[in-house]
Protein backbone atom coordinates (compact mmCIF):
# COMPACT_ATOMS: atom_id res chain seq x y z
CA UNK A 1 0.00 0.00 0.00
CA UNK A 2 1.23 3.32 -1.05
CA UNK A 3 3.73 5.31 -3.95
CA UNK A 4 6.33 3.49 -5.16
CA UNK A 5 10.05 4.97 -4.30
CA UNK A 6 10.00 7.81 -6.87
CA UNK A 7 6.74 7.37 -8.25
CA UNK A 8 5.71 10.81 -6.63
CA UNK A 9 8.67 13.22 -8.25
CA UNK A 10 8.40 11.15 -11.61
CA UNK A 11 4.85 11.75 -11.48
CA UNK A 12 6.05 16.04 -10.96
CA UNK A 13 3.28 15.49 -8.12
CA UNK A 14 4.05 19.37 -6.30
CA UNK A 15 6.56 19.16 -3.56
CA UNK A 16 3.97 20.28 -0.69
CA UNK A 17 1.70 17.06 -1.57
CA UNK A 18 4.93 14.79 -1.60
CA UNK A 19 4.96 12.06 1.43
CA UNK A 20 1.18 11.25 2.13
CA UNK A 21 1.55 8.14 0.49
CA UNK A 22 4.19 7.18 2.23
CA UNK A 23 5.80 4.84 3.64
CA UNK A 24 5.23 2.31 1.17
CA UNK A 25 3.82 -0.73 3.40
CA UNK A 26 2.39 -4.47 3.57
CA UNK A 27 -1.13 -5.06 5.14
CA UNK A 28 -2.93 -7.76 5.07
CA UNK A 29 -6.66 -7.81 4.00
CA UNK A 30 -9.59 -9.46 5.07
CA UNK A 31 -11.84 -10.42 3.02
CA UNK A 32 -14.77 -7.80 1.55
CA UNK A 33 -16.41 -7.02 -1.19
CA UNK A 34 -16.89 -3.74 -2.86
CA UNK A 35 -19.56 -2.38 -5.21
CA UNK A 36 -18.55 -2.84 -8.79
CA UNK A 37 -20.13 0.83 -9.36
CA UNK A 38 -19.61 4.15 -7.89
CA UNK A 39 -23.20 4.92 -6.47
CA UNK A 40 -25.57 6.43 -8.99
CA UNK A 41 -27.23 9.40 -8.61
CA UNK A 42 -31.04 7.17 -9.30
CA UNK A 43 -29.67 4.80 -6.20
CA UNK A 44 -29.05 8.09 -3.88
CA UNK A 45 -32.19 9.35 -5.16
CA UNK A 46 -34.01 6.78 -3.10
CA UNK A 47 -32.13 7.37 -0.12
CA UNK A 48 -32.91 10.89 -0.23
CA UNK A 49 -36.84 10.16 -0.97
CA UNK A 50 -36.93 7.15 1.91
CA UNK A 51 -35.11 9.26 4.48
CA UNK A 52 -35.54 13.03 3.09
CA UNK A 53 -32.06 14.09 3.56
CA UNK A 54 -31.80 17.37 2.68
CA UNK A 55 -28.55 18.82 0.49
CA UNK A 56 -27.65 22.78 0.77
CA UNK A 57 -25.01 23.92 -1.49
CA UNK A 58 -21.92 22.12 -3.16
CA UNK A 59 -18.57 23.49 -4.03
CA UNK A 60 -17.81 23.77 -8.08
CA UNK A 61 -15.68 24.83 -10.11
CA UNK A 62 -16.56 28.42 -11.53
CA UNK A 63 -13.82 28.76 -14.85
CA UNK A 64 -11.43 30.22 -12.10
CA UNK A 65 -11.60 29.03 -9.23
CA UNK A 66 -13.67 26.66 -6.70
CA UNK A 67 -16.90 28.67 -4.90
CA UNK A 68 -19.61 27.27 -3.12
CA UNK A 69 -22.46 27.62 -5.12
CA UNK A 70 -26.06 27.44 -2.52
CA UNK A 71 -28.01 26.29 -5.96
CA UNK A 72 -26.02 23.40 -6.44
CA UNK A 73 -26.79 19.47 -5.39
CA UNK A 74 -26.28 16.36 -6.26
CA UNK A 75 -29.68 17.06 -8.38
CA UNK A 76 -27.98 19.39 -10.38
CA UNK A 77 -24.27 19.59 -10.00
CA UNK A 78 -23.81 22.27 -12.87
CA UNK A 79 -23.21 19.55 -15.71
CA UNK A 80 -25.94 17.32 -17.69
CA UNK A 81 -26.19 13.91 -15.80
CA UNK A 82 -28.74 11.01 -15.69
CA UNK A 83 -29.48 8.84 -13.04
CA UNK A 84 -26.66 6.62 -14.45
CA UNK A 85 -24.13 8.78 -13.65
CA UNK A 86 -22.15 8.82 -10.02
CA UNK A 87 -23.77 10.88 -7.48
CA UNK A 88 -21.67 14.06 -6.72
CA UNK A 89 -22.01 16.47 -4.15
CA UNK A 90 -22.15 13.99 -1.40
CA UNK A 91 -20.48 15.01 2.01
CA UNK A 92 -18.60 12.50 3.72
CA UNK A 93 -21.80 12.25 6.06
CA UNK A 94 -24.21 11.91 3.46
CA UNK A 95 -22.27 9.02 2.05
CA UNK A 96 -21.99 7.19 5.60
CA UNK A 97 -25.66 7.96 5.92
CA UNK A 98 -26.71 6.00 2.90
CA UNK A 99 -24.45 3.18 3.63
CA UNK A 100 -26.30 2.66 6.88
CA UNK A 101 -29.41 3.17 5.17
CA UNK A 102 -28.30 0.66 2.92
CA UNK A 103 -27.42 -1.75 5.82
CA UNK A 104 -30.64 -1.28 7.57
CA UNK A 105 -32.91 -2.04 4.40
CA UNK A 106 -30.88 -5.13 3.69
CA UNK A 107 -29.46 -6.41 7.00
CA UNK A 108 -25.56 -6.55 5.50
CA UNK A 109 -23.19 -4.67 6.88
CA UNK A 110 -22.68 -1.82 4.34
CA UNK A 111 -20.33 0.50 4.58
CA UNK A 112 -17.42 2.80 3.10
CA UNK A 113 -14.20 1.01 2.48
CA UNK A 114 -11.27 1.37 4.31
CA UNK A 115 -8.66 3.35 2.73
CA UNK A 116 -6.63 0.15 2.68
CA UNK A 117 -10.02 -1.50 1.33
CA UNK A 118 -10.11 0.90 -1.37
CA UNK A 119 -6.73 0.83 -2.57
CA UNK A 120 -6.71 -2.92 -2.83
CA UNK A 121 -9.66 -2.81 -4.68
CA UNK A 122 -7.96 -0.49 -7.17
CA UNK A 123 -4.85 -2.02 -7.55
CA UNK A 124 -6.74 -5.03 -8.34
CA UNK A 125 -3.42 -7.12 -8.11
CA UNK A 126 -1.29 -4.49 -9.80
CA UNK A 127 2.07 -2.69 -7.94
CA UNK A 128 2.01 0.44 -10.84
CA UNK A 129 0.99 3.74 -10.46
CA UNK A 130 -2.66 2.79 -12.08
CA UNK A 131 -4.12 -0.33 -12.56
CA UNK A 132 -3.16 -0.13 -16.20
CA UNK A 133 0.18 0.49 -16.05
CA UNK A 134 2.65 3.35 -14.81
CA UNK A 135 1.98 5.61 -17.61
CA UNK A 136 -1.37 8.03 -17.87
CA UNK A 137 -1.76 8.10 -21.42
CA UNK A 138 -3.55 4.99 -21.78
CA UNK A 139 -6.08 6.23 -19.65
CA UNK A 140 -8.97 7.18 -21.57
CA UNK A 141 -10.01 3.37 -21.93
CA UNK A 142 -10.09 2.97 -18.52
CA UNK A 143 -10.83 6.38 -16.18
CA UNK A 144 -12.57 9.52 -16.65
CA UNK A 145 -9.83 11.85 -16.13
CA UNK A 146 -9.45 15.47 -17.42
CA UNK A 147 -8.84 15.16 -20.73
CA UNK A 148 -9.12 17.24 -24.29
CA UNK A 149 -12.80 16.20 -23.21
CA UNK A 150 -12.31 18.30 -20.24
CA UNK A 151 -9.94 21.16 -22.08
CA UNK A 152 -13.23 21.61 -24.62
CA UNK A 153 -16.06 21.87 -23.05
CA UNK A 154 -14.98 22.64 -19.50
CA UNK A 155 -14.48 26.48 -18.77
CA UNK A 156 -11.43 27.90 -17.61
CA UNK A 157 -9.05 24.54 -18.31
CA UNK A 158 -7.44 24.87 -21.44
CA UNK A 159 -4.23 25.53 -20.34
CA UNK A 160 -4.39 22.50 -17.23
CA UNK A 161 -2.49 19.46 -17.87
CA UNK A 162 -4.59 17.02 -19.31
CA UNK A 163 -4.00 13.22 -20.48
CA UNK A 164 -3.84 13.35 -24.25
CA UNK A 165 -6.61 11.70 -25.17
CA UNK A 166 -10.47 12.01 -25.40
CA UNK A 167 -13.10 9.75 -23.50
CA UNK A 168 -15.53 11.94 -24.68
CA UNK A 169 -17.03 13.08 -21.55
CA UNK A 170 -15.64 16.46 -20.32
CA UNK A 171 -17.51 15.86 -17.07
CA UNK A 172 -19.03 12.47 -15.31
CA UNK A 173 -19.40 9.58 -17.29
CA UNK A 174 -22.62 6.62 -16.50
CA UNK A 175 -21.07 3.94 -14.19
CA UNK A 176 -19.26 1.59 -15.79
CA UNK A 177 -18.86 2.96 -19.43
CA UNK A 178 -14.97 2.50 -19.31
CA UNK A 179 -12.72 -0.74 -18.65
CA UNK A 180 -12.92 -2.13 -15.16
CA UNK A 181 -9.79 -3.47 -13.61
CA UNK A 182 -8.79 -6.65 -13.24
CA UNK A 183 -11.37 -7.01 -10.53
CA UNK A 184 -14.15 -5.94 -12.85
CA UNK A 185 -14.33 -2.85 -10.31
CA UNK A 186 -15.14 0.27 -12.66
CA UNK A 187 -14.29 3.94 -12.27
CA UNK A 188 -11.65 3.10 -9.27
CA UNK A 189 -9.92 5.95 -11.06
CA UNK A 190 -11.52 8.72 -12.19
CA UNK A 191 -15.49 10.07 -12.72
CA UNK A 192 -15.64 10.72 -9.17
CA UNK A 193 -13.23 11.07 -6.50
CA UNK A 194 -14.23 8.52 -3.38
CA UNK A 195 -14.71 8.87 0.19
CA UNK A 196 -13.54 5.98 2.61
CA UNK A 197 -14.22 5.75 6.27
CA UNK A 198 -10.89 6.32 7.46
CA UNK A 199 -9.58 9.92 9.44
CA UNK A 200 -7.02 11.73 7.43
CA UNK A 201 -3.64 11.19 8.61
CA UNK A 202 -0.75 13.60 6.36
CA UNK A 203 1.39 9.99 5.94
CA UNK A 204 1.35 6.26 6.73
CA UNK A 205 3.71 5.89 9.82
CA UNK A 206 1.47 4.29 12.46
CA UNK A 207 -1.62 3.34 9.62
CA UNK A 208 -3.47 -0.07 10.54
CA UNK A 209 -1.52 -3.52 9.23
CA UNK A 210 -4.92 -5.31 8.94
CA UNK A 211 -6.93 -3.12 6.49
CA UNK A 212 -9.04 -1.66 8.86
CA UNK A 213 -10.01 2.43 8.98
CA UNK A 214 -8.13 4.84 10.78
CA UNK A 215 -9.64 5.66 13.51
CA UNK A 216 -7.20 8.08 15.33
CA UNK A 217 -6.00 11.24 13.42
CA UNK A 218 -8.04 13.83 12.40
CA UNK A 219 -11.69 12.86 12.39
CA UNK A 220 -13.08 15.38 11.26
CA UNK A 221 -11.19 14.96 7.63
CA UNK A 222 -11.64 11.81 5.99
CA UNK A 223 -9.56 10.17 3.50
CA UNK A 224 -10.67 10.47 -0.21
CA UNK A 225 -8.83 8.14 -2.92
CA UNK A 226 -9.19 7.85 -7.03
CA UNK A 227 -9.06 11.35 -8.50
CA UNK A 228 -12.04 12.33 -10.66
CA UNK A 229 -13.21 14.22 -14.05
CA UNK A 230 -11.40 17.24 -13.49
CA UNK A 231 -8.33 16.09 -12.36
CA UNK A 232 -4.77 16.22 -13.85
CA UNK A 233 -3.05 13.00 -14.44
CA UNK A 234 -1.00 13.26 -11.02
CA UNK A 235 -4.07 12.74 -9.01
CA UNK A 236 -4.87 9.67 -11.22
CA UNK A 237 -3.10 7.05 -9.58
CA UNK A 238 -3.81 4.29 -6.99
CA UNK A 239 -1.39 6.15 -4.28
CA UNK A 240 -2.93 9.29 -4.67
CA UNK A 241 -4.67 10.57 -1.69
CA UNK A 242 -5.96 13.64 0.15
CA UNK A 243 -8.62 14.37 3.40
CA UNK A 244 -11.02 16.97 3.49
CA UNK A 245 -13.98 17.95 5.98
CA UNK A 246 -16.58 15.61 6.50
CA UNK A 247 -19.13 18.42 6.25
CA UNK A 248 -17.80 19.68 2.48
CA UNK A 249 -19.68 18.53 -0.76
CA UNK A 250 -18.20 19.01 -3.95
CA UNK A 251 -19.44 18.05 -7.42
CA UNK A 252 -16.39 16.14 -8.50
CA UNK A 253 -16.81 13.87 -5.26
CA UNK A 254 -19.31 10.96 -4.87
CA UNK A 255 -18.04 7.17 -3.46
CA UNK A 256 -19.05 3.53 -3.33
CA UNK A 257 -20.02 1.10 -0.87
CA UNK A 258 -18.10 -2.18 0.69
CA UNK A 259 -19.36 -4.92 2.93
CA UNK A 260 -17.85 -7.69 4.85
CA UNK A 261 -17.94 -10.90 3.28
CA UNK A 262 -20.34 -13.45 5.05
CA UNK A 263 -18.97 -15.79 7.34
CA UNK A 264 -18.46 -19.31 5.36
CA UNK A 265 -22.27 -20.97 7.10
CA UNK A 266 -23.94 -18.37 5.47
Amino acid sequence: MGAAPGEEARELLDPGFRGRSEPQHRVKMKAFAAGRFEVTRGQYRAFVEATGRGSDGCFVWAGTDFRWDDARDWRDPGFPQDEQHPATCVSWEDAAAYAAWLAGRTGRKYRLPSEAEWEYAARAGTATARYWGDEAGASCEHANAADRATAAQVPGTRDWTIVDCDDRYPYTAPVGRLRANAFGLHDMLGNVEEWTQDCWNGNYRGAPADGSAWAAGDCEQRTVRGGSWLDAPVGVRAAYRVGSPTVVRVYRRGFRVAVDAPAARD
